[in-house]
């Protein structure tokens, strides 16, 4: 009688993780609180995650399981996503609303349970439901398997430092104000460095960010980018860096004295405390080359600081490039090349089984209630399509085949060609829909994505959930198909899971559709995120055991 119990017990071991556990099992509880939090001489109550802003880090080594209980004790709707966490095969757990998941409403918990299966280096995790993320975001960190070193020299210590936005303003009362209006919302007020914004005039330091060396050791830094609507550039008076690995994969070291870094990204970089004993000023200040896009134009301000040294020691200053720095900023993104080594190839898709043509970019529709926009709302699209969101999760209706909640039609390019740097048309308008585009399993996919001049050219940092891609091309103009893909570079482009697509120009991505589920695709800046710039993949299962989607968990949320 014991045999049927234990078959049951494998059963449930089976079930319960999303794949065979060769490492170990970490355990987390994310509580969902609000909190008083002081900024810019200004107090107001944000979301935060176990009271902390920027919430806590995750630490892990690759092939570990992760176990997060998110618990929401918050008035609002709550779901997490874990960014850039390939989540093979356990799309339950990738966490954007009303596409792998309905929200966590409140007074409910919800379990994420996930592997990391061939990933190591710098992620992160955000809200991602309204404008949640804005202070509700932490750092992931997968380090090598116990005993594997990393491809570079060790360094003395590692330090997470996440780049953000605060706004004085409650930020959903920002966002559901711009909704409203149908124009844009405000930018924010000031740019933060771990959750604070630096040297500000007329108002009293509030415990900013240092970050304390020993002269003569490297420290390795842990870059993310968390804020909402801006590409920044990030510097330290007098110090170079060697940049080793981007979105948790590692890239050919190479020495820069400025990192650009959208929305979205992470950046891990190597600094070594080789200067003269002092304090040396951090700098964190936006890119943007579009004139017509308002920008927060704040620098986030820290120190470095050399033990030995004097709090009253005078700080060596640095400035950031200028704004619509373009060249500093391709320079800085022509230098990423994948490390493409015998241990970590660049398994780049030669041959593609769909090439796609996406515009991204923004449009206006009609709008009766939007006075403020002369009865006219800014959306964004992609090929012309407004995306719409469900009311019921995508993967759910997917899974169990639940019918009207989508279609499978997402055009692979554009209705209507046009000059899409060039003059825009005069008919604004895009179609509101719920469409995918649906891939058969382990297919291979290029993606051009066209930036269009429609209302103002602009960077879009663009973010695939459930995938790696390899940047092959990156341009200015309109792709030209002839011409530009054999340009592509298919031996060691670097890999990430958000690129940005420039102002005015293009980049061509490429992957292998090797996990099945429903994965969405959109713009990390918040603002064009929520006018619609999105859409999704299905990915269909494959025909081998382990090329389906895992049943969903018990405690998976419901609509």
């Amino acid at each position: 009688m014991e045999f049927p119990i234990i078959r049951i017990l494998v059963l449930f071991a089976l079930l319960a993780f999303p794949a065979c556990v060769h490492g170990a099992i970490r355990k987390y509880t994310f509580n969902v609180v609000t909190k008083q939090v002081t900024r810019l001489c200004s107090t107001k109550q944000i979301v935060t995650v176990n009271g902390k802003f920027p919430g806590p880090t995750i630490y892990a080594n690759e092939d570990d399981t992760i176990l997060v209980n998110v618990v929401n004790n918050v008035k609002y709707n709550v779901s997490i996503h874990w960014h850039g966490i390939r989540q093979l095969r356990t799309g339950w757990a990738d966490g954007p609303a009303y596409i792998t998941q309905c929200p966590i409403k409140p007074g409910h918990s919800y379990v994420y349970n996930f592997t990391v299966t061939g990933q190591r280096g710098t992620l992160w995790w955000h809200a991602h439901v309204l404008w949640l993320r804005a202070t509700v975001h932490g750092a992931i960190v997968i380090l090598p398997k116990p005993g594997l070193p990393y491809p570079f020299p060790k360094p003395h210590r590692e330090e997470v430092i996440i780049l953000g936005e605060w706004w004085k303003s409650d930020t959903e009362t920002v966002v559901n104000e711009a909704l409203k209006s149908g124009l844009a919302p405000n930018v924010s007020d000031a740019h933060v460095i771990n959750g604070h914004p630096g040297l500000v005039p007329n108002c009293p330091s509030q415990g900013n960010f240092k970050l304390a060396v020993e002269s003569g050791k490297t420290y390795m830094l842990r870059l993310i980018n968390a804020a909402m609507n801006e590409e920044l550039f990030f510097k330290i008076a007098g110090h170079r860096f060697t940049v080793v690995e981007v979105d948790a994969v590692y890239v050919k070291p190479f020495n820069t004295d400025t990192i650009l870094i959208a929305p979205g990204q992470t950046t891990t970089a190597l600094v070594s405390a080789a200067r003269p004993s002092g304090q040396y000023l951090i700098a964190a200040a936006p890119f943007q080359d579009s004139a017509v896009v308002a920008v927060d134009n704040r620098t986030a301000t820290a120190t470095v600081h050399y033990s030995g040294t004097l709090s009253a020691t005078p700080t060596k200053t640095t400035s950031p490039p200028p704004q619509n720095a373009t060249s500093v900023a391709n320079t800085f993104v022509n230098s990423l090349r994948s490390l493409n080594s015998k241990t970590y190839p660049a398994k780049v898709p030669i041959t593609v089984d769909h090439d796609l043509l996406f515009t991204v970019g923004l449009g206006v529709n009609r709008c009766h209630s939007c006075k403020a926009g002369n009865f006219s709302r800014v959306v964004a699209a992609i090929n012309n399509i407004t995306f719409k969101m469900p009311k019921t999760a995508l993967l759910q209706a997917h899974y169990f085949n639940l019918t009207g909640i989508y279609t499978t039609d997402f055009p692979g390019k554009p209705r209507r060609f046009f000059d899409f740097t060039g003059k825009p048309p005069s008919n604004l308008a895009t179609m509101k829909a719920t469409k995918l585009y649906k891939l058969l399993y382990n297919s291979t996919v290029q993606v051009v994505l066209q930036d269009t001049g429609n209302v103002a050219p602009e960077n879009h940092p663009i973010h695939l959930h459930g995938f790696n891609f390899f940047v092959v091309g990156l341009g200015t103009g309109n792709y030209n198909s002839k011409r530009d893909s054999n340009k592509f570079n298919l031996v060691d482009p670097v890999e990430r899971n958000t690129v940005g697509v420039p102002s005015g120009g293009w980049a061509a991505i490429r992957f292998r559709a090797d996990n099945p589920g429903v994965w969405f695709m959109h713009c990390h800046i918040e603002v064009h995120t929520t006018w619609g710039l999105k859409m999704a993949f299905l990915v269909e299962n494959g025909k081998g055991p382990n090329q389906s989607i895992l049943p969903p968990p018990s405690d998976l949320p419901k609509c």
